[in-house]
């Protein structure tokens, strides 16, 4: 069997009860998943292309449980099949080494997306692991979260915006969803809206016929037309200026353009996705920001984690940046040491994998011994004042989460708004702090 293309659906039939982890985890990896109860009539089955995987969970060895999986396997020998198993499977058992011997790969927990999609390859089948083509590298849960939600919104032909702070990896987002979905062999055209000078936005974005103004020599494709089929990356769209932001709605509203000079409207078919790292619920309150606009393009969002709540993401990014750059530069170091590893643990990275990536580079490049350690990636010892500070913030960040949960009465869609938040930012604040919906509802 050939691989399967990105956006065709993918679905796991778990026999068993997995982790919330493991749950991430597939989603991350694109795949779709049904929890069965082995100990319950299940009827599996294939619904339009999907193509179906089940993994039978052997952890725990409860007999009755071992019975009802081992007359599964048989009543569904054509379905392929990973085990799972775990030190307490009872490997010795009759029963189960019949499961084993019917499945096509066994699997040892914990499950991680490496083991993962090996297992996969035995079946020709794209497993999209986490570090995968888009370049987003991470496993940590606001990546893995991220990562579902992409694959969930690629499936769709909807405007998405991308927020999170400078430096989090909006492109990469960006092109991730263009990648895997159904315009993925179209063009991608990404373009900074800052970066425009404003007497040239429009022809820009729109283009223009020769003569339409001083210096229009020619007649110019802009990159709405450029991106025809495909998808148009808007970076930084809360630069926009007022008078481009009215032709834009234009085009998400009919699907049509005019270049500048040129009074026929052209049809265009573009998938829009914006991202800022503004907020631009202020910034339409403030009117520099259309109030319509923002709302034609917020129809979809994806909130990019800050590199500080990605735990040790950092230091397998760290990993990364460092082997990537040794391919390409004669450099003595290959690692980091421990003094350096509790330093990016514990440093806050205002400017994220941006900073991250350079501050990796300059060590590689200044280091003289195999191991970079703190002075190379020019993060001292903290005198304290930081950590206070931090603590203070994160203090306060708790407080207020907690204080909106509770006016809402723990209404997640009504205290996303009070804080001018997603709700799946919601719910990360609410796992960062510890705070459980459930019993405090």
């Amino acid at each position: 069997m050939a691989a399967l293309p990105k956006f065709n659906p993918h679905c796991v039939i778990w026999f068993g009860r997995p982790s919330p982890r493991e749950r991430d985890m597939l989603a991350a990896a694109g795949w779709r998943m049904r929890i069965a109860d082995p100990a319950r009539d299940i009827r599996v089955g294939m619904r339009g292309e999907d193509y179906v995987i089940g993994l039978v969970d052997l952890r725990g060895g409860e007999t009755s449980a071992l019975a009802a999986l081992e007359r599964l396997v048989t009543d569904h020998a054509d379905l392929p099949l990973l085990a799972l198993t775990s030190e307490d499977t009872p490997t010795e058992d009759a029963g189960v080494r019949r499961i084993l011997s019917a499945c096509g790969e066994r699997l040892v927990a914990p499950l991680n997306p490496q083991q993962f999609g090996q297992a996969l390859s035995s079946f020709d089948v794209d497993g999209t692991c986490m570090a995968d083509d888009s370049g987003m590298i991470g496993q940590s849960a606001p990546m893995l979260e991220v990562h579902g939600i992409l694959h969930r919104y690629s499936r769709v032909d909807l405007p998405v915006l991308i927020t999170g702070e400078t430096g989090t990896g909006k492109e990469l987002a960006a092109r991730a969803l263009h990648e895997r979905s159904s315009r993925h062999r179209a063009p991608f055209v990404a373009v900074n809206c800052g970066a425009l000078p404003p007497s040239l936005v429009q022809s820009e974005l729109f283009g223009h016929e020769r003569g339409a103004f001083t210096g229009a020599s020619a007649r110019r494709i802009g990159l709405f037309e450029s991106a025809d089929g495909g998808t148009l990356f808007l970076d930084e769209i809360g630069d926009l200026p007022l008078d481009a932001q009215t032709n834009l709605l234009r085009v998400l509203q009919e699907g049509t353009l005019e270049r500048i000079g040129n009074s026929h409207s052209l049809r265009i078919d573009v998938r829009v996705l914006a991202a800022t790292h503004v907020d631009l619920e202020q910034a339409v309150a403030s009117g520099r920001f259309r109030q319509d606009l923002y709302y034609r393009l917020d129809v979809l969002r994806v909130d990019m984690p800050p590199l500080r709540d990605r735990g040790d993401d950092i230091e397998l990014m760290a990993r990364r940046f460092l082997e990537a750059f040794r391919e390409h530069h004669a450099v003595t170091a290959r690692g980091f040491n421990a003094a350096a590893r509790q330093a990016m643990r514990a440093h806050r990275w205002p400017g994220n994998v941006r900073e991250l990536l350079n501050r990796v580079r300059r060590a590689a490049v200044i280091a003289e011994q195999p191991l970079i350690g703190p002075a190379e990636l020019q993060l001292g010892k903290d005198d304290g004042t930081g950590a206070g500070l931090d603590h203070a913030r994160e203090h306060a960040e708790r407080e207020a989460v907690l204080s909106v949960l509770r006016e809402t009465g723990c209404n997640v869609s009504a205290s996303a708004r009070r804080l001018r938040v997603s709700r799946v930012t919601m719910y990360r604040l609410c796992r960062k702090h510890r705070l459980s919906l459930a019993e405090m509802r």
